[in-house]
């Protein structure tokens, strides 16, 4: 690793402790250490305000019409405490990054120019919550095909307005697909959804067009003036401000930048639109950005449908074995155009809402393609079917030889036109934060273009992003795969060279493919990699894991699952060693209609899921089966739940109650969750019996929670992790110039950290009841075990603080439970109050990382020493001298007794349940 600088290369000024340097292809602390961070993206519910998920048809455009709605309240509700309990189970992961979407829609809804600083102040308390949980942020500008109007997410309602569009046509039309309009609006079934068919509007004349006049405006469409600005300098420069505008927020706030916000994405995802299209009368033969499932017209035959005039195109399905055609279709919008009415806007061309000023030489009502030319509206023959093919400059008669000599370039994108809206979103950025880390992501899997260093100022990362896409799309883990990165690169003749059979060659291909992605960054320089996206479907196999087949057979079982995000983070491990940021957590994500938008179910973490995974899942399906009451639940009797029915948007949704496991089932529903007393006993649980907390609730935990080096001394070689036997092994590669500078972090003595999960290595103190699991406190503060992990019985017994800061307080009453049930006792605050209550100060994450006795295992190194707080493993070994030659260093980590097995904890959990200590029911 060369020397760590102690001045920034991008102003000089002297670096901080809390500073990342992005230095030889790695994050690198202050004091020289690399770093892996490691996280989620939260969240995916910030693509729409809160109680406006994506299936809601209800005052859906009428609100956009009139300046929309506020998202207060994304990612996080600051105002129940609720948000201490995801960021502390998110923590308690292991996670130290998150990667932060938030919308051009959230920041100027209202209308052009008039920005939202009420949710600005609101990003900032979230962001500072973050930070007291110790996380790095990333901001991510998100969108998804341009709009939650146009059936994605990201753009206001007012920028369709200003490209001349209809947004209620676009359903009639096809020009995109729009969930909560789905099939039609008069009959909407938005379950009926199908899996991942928003993506096909990318292949949609919407998609096409905006993005399209959002890049190349000035070259494709020189008509579309407004206020005196080309529509890409309009659109482009009010999507810059705003963005530009939140990261003045954010430094204004004083205390947030390099110890918590570190650096921006420029644009969730971008799409080239029509830009380089070969041929307007055919799509691409090969599988790219564009996903052929459903109707798939050609964009000639887009263009036609958005004038009005029906088309047959063709229809296609996604199987096992990819996209396959499956006939044609036909598509009549009756008449109806996307294009605006020259009605919506008055004669002098100014909008009566927006305040806009159209130019007259660009005529409402008519599609925009046909007034450059390309096509004739009347006959509707593609006049130029190559206009997108070649720079604008050059005429389609231009002479055969010429083109076919390559003297003429055809159109690349990312160095064309993406280029040109990164530097300027980079140069607005830097003017609010000018030590930002800029992360750059130009459209899926294209590698990013050269970037002049003086751009890039020494403070860069490649944040591209990958799905094993094959599961994502089918929601099946299937024996077979295929390198789809390798087929677009052009690696291969043929598609049968690129299939993978059988999980081992599967998981070798996606390391494979996210080594190819870690080479990308070379273009840029010596940066880092982040996968800024990575994950994988949670509703898989028709949701048998919700128990809706099989009898409920199969509810909390997230096998396969677990296999599948397995098989993608273990390719992040290995050589690679990547830092990565998973899609996503939704604190609000449930069963009917996953992360709440276009029927994606990715979330880590399910409110639908708290008392089924975990431990409970086993322990209600053996109650359940002792009891003979399996349920069309797969739990315990449907009375013995307390099933709570809760209506959401006219859709009943049934979710089951919250689970004290091993302890009693809880009176706390999830309808009473966010409420003080629903704080208090999420909190109390917490404290409880951490490996409950951090798995109730959790899908696929095993995967996602695995062990890594999130900091050290050198570099990982290699990283290697069997979630079966909870095997960890790491080799560690360290030079003479990896010698840490000890005071450039505030720490006694840096060392080389591993987490160590609880949820792979818990001591069995946390596996054998729980419920009797209750921490001392001694007058200074400080967290003591006492015998066999209680103290002493009656109203005295208290747990330990829950935090050493306490911003707010509040007082809750909590029932005594009977002695037949022993469980924490809560200290009597406020002797006015017939019964006990409780003080709650924020949730104290750092016992998560400092508490004694969580894990319980088994290391060997090669040389050093090392000692456990926490989840995490501190290690400390030698830097070469100089002229000694480089060392290798290797570490191996098990859990003393093997690895945890779930089904026999619950043999005896389940019968400690049915026989509470010091009682017996069945002998």
């Amino acid at each position: 690793m060369p020397q760590v600088p102690k001045t920034s290369p991008a102003t000089g000024n002297p670096t901080t402790s809390s500073f990342i340097h992005t230095l030889d292809c790695n994050f690198v602390d202050n004091a020289g250490r690399t770093l892996l961070l490691r996280g989620v993206n939260l969240s995916g519910s910030s693509k729409a305000p809160v109680d406006k998920p994506s299936y809601v048809l209800d005052d859906f455009w009428e609100a956009a019409e009139n300046g929309g709605s506020s998202f207060i309240g994304r990612p996080l509700n600051l105002d129940d405490g609720s948000a201490d309990v995801h960021l502390a189970r998110l923590r308690g992961w292991g996670f130290n990054m998150l990667r932060f979407p938030v919308t051009w829609e959230a920041l100027e809804h209202e209308g052009p120019g008039i920005y939202d600083y009420d949710f600005m102040d609101y990003t900032v308390r979230v962001l500072r919550k973050c930070k007291e949980y110790g996380f790095k942020v990333f901001m991510d500008p998100h969108q998804d095909v341009w709009s939650r109007f146009s059936g994605g997410s990201g753009a206001p309602f007012w920028t369709l307005a200003a490209c001349g569009i209809d947004p209620r046509n676009i359903t009639a039309t096809q020009a995109a697909i729009v969930h909560c309009e789905y099939p039609e609006p008069e009959s909407s079934d938005p379950a009926s959804l199908p899996a991942m068919i928003w993506s096909t509007n990318y292949g949609r004349l919407f998609s096409q067009t905006i993005f399209t006049l959002f890049f190349a405006g000035r070259d494709y469409a020189p008509k579309c003036i407004i206020d005196g600005k080309n529509i890409q300098d309009y659109l482009q420069e009010h999507y810059i401000e705003s963005m530009g505008k939140m990261a003045d927020r954010i430094r204004d706030a004083g205390d947030l930048l390099e110890e918590c916000v570190i650096g921006w994405d420029s644009m969730n995802e971008p799409f080239e639109g029509l830009c380089g299209w070969q041929d307007l009368n055919a799509n691409p033969n090969k599988q790219g950005s564009t996903l052929a499932k459903g109707s798939h017209p050609t964009p000639a035959q887009s263009m036609r449908l958005g004038m009005g005039e029906a088309q047959t195109v063709e229809n296609w399905t996604f199987g096992m074995f990819g996209p396959s055609r499956s006939g044609n279709v036909t598509i009549d919008p009756r008449g109806r155009k996307i294009w605006a009415e020259p009605s919506t806007e008055g004669p002098d061309g100014v909008h009566p809402k927006w305040g806009w000023r159209r130019d007259g030489g660009w005529k409402l009502g008519t599609c925009i393609w046909a007034q450059h030319g390309v096509w004739d509206v009347e006959t509707g023959e593609m006049l130029r079917p190559d206009y997108f093919k070649l720079p604008p400059s050059y005429s389609v008669q231009v002479d055969v030889n010429i083109e076919q000599s390559g003297m003429v370039p055809e159109v690349e994108f990312v160095a064309h036109y993406w280029h040109g809206h990164w530097e300027a979103f980079n140069e607005r950025i830097r003017r609010s934060h000018p030590e930002a880390i800029m992360f750059i992501q130009p459209p899926v899997f294209a590698p990013p273009p050269p970037i002049q260093p003086a751009a890039l100022k020494g403070r860069a990362a490649y944040s591209g992003h990958y799905y094993d896409g094959l599961t994502l799309i089918t929601r099946h883990w299937n024996w077979f795969n295929a390198d789809a990165l390798g087929v677009l690169r052009g690696h291969y003749k043929t598609i049968l060279q690129a299939v993978k059979i059988g999980e081992s060659a599967i998981r070798k291909s996606l390391q494979e493919q996210l080594g190819i992605l870690k080479n990308d960054t070379k273009i840029l320089g010596d940066y880092p990699t982040i996968i800024g996206e990575i994950g994988t479907p949670f509703d898989m196999d028709g949701k048998r894991s919700y128990g809706w087949t099989d009898g409920g057979k199969y509810q909390g079982d997230y096998s396969r699952q677990e296999r599948a995000l397995d098989a993608s983070l273990n390719a992040a491990d290995g050589p690679n060693a990547i830092n990565y940021t998973i899609w996503t957590y939704c604190p609000d994500s449930c069963h009917d209609w996953g992360d709440g938008w276009n029927m994606e179910d990715l979330s880590l973490w399910s409110e639908d899921d708290v008392g089924v995974t975990g431990r409970s899942v086993y322990t209600n399906r053996k109650l359940a089966q002792s009891q003979g009451t399996i349920s069309m639940y797969g739990m315990g009797g449907d009375g013995s739940q307390a099933v709570l029915l809760k209506k959401k948007n006219g859709s009943m949704v049934s979710t089951d109650k919250l689970s004290s496991t091993l302890g009693g089932r809880s009176t706390l529903s999830l309808a009473t969750m966010k409420t003080a007393g629903g704080k208090a006993e999420l909190m109390m649980r917490w404290r409880e019996n951490q490996f409950d907390f951090l798995t109730d609730g959790a899908r696929a935990a095993r995967a996602f929670a695995r062990p890594w080096p999130t900091k050290l001394v050198g570099r990982a070689g290699d990283i290697q992790f069997d979630i079966s036997t909870a095997h960890f092994k790491m080799i560690v590669n360290v030079k003479e110039d990896d010698r840490l500078n000890v005071d450039g972090v505030d720490e006694e003595d840096p060392a080389s950290e591993i987490y160590v999960p609880l949820v792979h290595y818990a001591h069995q103190r946390l596996l054998t009841r729980p419920s009797n699991i209750v921490k001392d406190v001694d007058e200074s503060g400080d967290r003591g075990i006492g015998e066999e992990g209680m103290v002493s019985e009656g109203p005295s017994r208290v747990i330990s603080r829950l935090g050493s800061r306490a911003p707010s307080t509040i007082h809750v009453n909590v029932d005594i439970p009977p002695a037949s049930h022993p469980q924490p006792y809560y200290p009597e605050t406020n002797s006015g109050s017939p019964t006990p209550t409780l003080a709650l100060p924020t949730l104290d994450w750092l016992g998560m990382a400092s508490e004694k006795n969580l894990v319980d295992v088994e290391v060997e190194v090669s040389g050093g020493r090392w000692e456990i707080q926490g989840q995490t493993l501190k290690w400390w070994y030698d830097v070469p001298e100089i002229g000694e030659g480089d060392k290798e260093y290797t570490i191996e980590i098990r859990r003393v007794g093997g690895a945890i097995n779930m089904e026999a904890v619950e043999d005896q959990a389940c019968l400690e349940k049915l026989c509470p200590v010091g009682t017996c029911n069945i002998m």
